[in-house]
């Protein structure tokens, strides 16, 4: 018996979001025929819903579906339902379930449509080696303290290839610098290491990355030690030794590259920078508090 009710409410709750979707899309002048055979439903239905007293709940229903509908297209559809979740109870002051989102969203069809690819790694032969001092402690409370970097590459339509180098802190999830070249060489790796500095000239942070051949050569190593830096590098084949590099790889590529094509490098390099802009200023993250990282940041800083 508990079973059947469950199920009966489940199915009155869908059936109560089908119509004030419906509802809302027809204000955009979606047909009343046309959504309700596009949800199976028959329109002698949804008008008698239509003409009942809207309870409470079902107000609420509408506003939060509103604003679901709104971030999501926002973000061209990368969030999923934990993700709008923050973004929603940031937005209007409440403190929903993900339960709930997750059932407004599937009413509507909404989610995310991310895709996963998986990344193929080059071998290189180190001249100049570190131990894993970092050993998977990705944990860290202020910025400045724990670096991690790597390179990854985009396929370009017109056959050519890009290479974006970056550093992520793990105090706070942001991208301290990053950099766009044509070529996977040390000068890429040198400028966002440079670039890194300026921007926060007092950190001497214990600095990660793999055993690629950018990071093993001398003149970096010099460029660690004229900061105080302490050098850590993944040990060979455990790519998870930089666990939340290889992440943020996963989410940039996810969120922004898979979603379209690009003809030009400066295509892909204009979409780039506006995507770390939106992952450093407003993409919220649970583990920073429901905060976006430089907003985490700024506040750990002046703390």
């Amino acid at each position: 018996m508990g079973g059947s009710r469950k199920e009966a409410r489940l199915t009155n709750i869908k059936k109560k979001t089908i119509y004030i979707a419906i509802k809302e899309l027809n204000k955009e002048g979606y047909s009343i025929l046309a959504l309700c055979s596009f949800a199976s439903i028959s329109r002698s239905s949804y008008y008698k819903w239509l003409n009942k007293v809207e309870t409470v709940v079902d107000k609420e229903n509408v506003a939060i579906l509103e604003e679901i509908i709104k971030i999501y297209n926002e973000v061209n559809g990368v969030y999923g339902y934990r993700r709008i979740t923050m973004n929603v109870n940031r937005t209007l002051g409440k403190c929903y379930n993900h339960k709930r989102i997750y059932r407004l969203m599937k009413s509507v069809n909404l989610q995310s449509v991310i895709r996963k690819k998986r990344k193929k790694y080059i071998k290189s032969t180190p001249q100049i080696t570190a131990e894993n001092i970092l050993n998977r402690k990705f944990i860290e409370a202020s910025p400045n303290n724990k670096w991690l970097t790597d390179v990854t590459e985009f396929k370009l339509a017109n056959g050519t290839k890009a290479y974006l180098s970056a550093i992520l802190d793990l105090g706070d999830n942001s991208i301290v610098s990053y950099v766009l070249g044509h070529s996977n060489n040390n000068q890429l790796v040198f400028e966002t290491f440079d670039l890194a500095i300026k921007n926060n000239p007092t950190a001497k942070p214990l600095f990660h990355s793999d055993r690629g051949f950018q990071y093993t050569n001398k003149v970096f190593k010099s460029k660690l030690d004229s900061i105080s830096a302490t050098q850590s590098m993944s040990r060979v084949g455990r790519c998870i030794d930089n666990g939340p590099m290889e992440g943020f790889w996963g989410i940039i590529k996810s969120e922004m590259y898979y979603l379209r094509k690009f003809n030009t490098f400066d295509e892909l390099k204009l979409s780039i920078d506006n995507y770390i802009d939106f992952y450093n200023n407003k993409r919220l993250q649970k583990k920073l508090k429901g905060l976006a990282p430089i907003e985490y940041r700024e506040q750990t800083l002046s703390a």
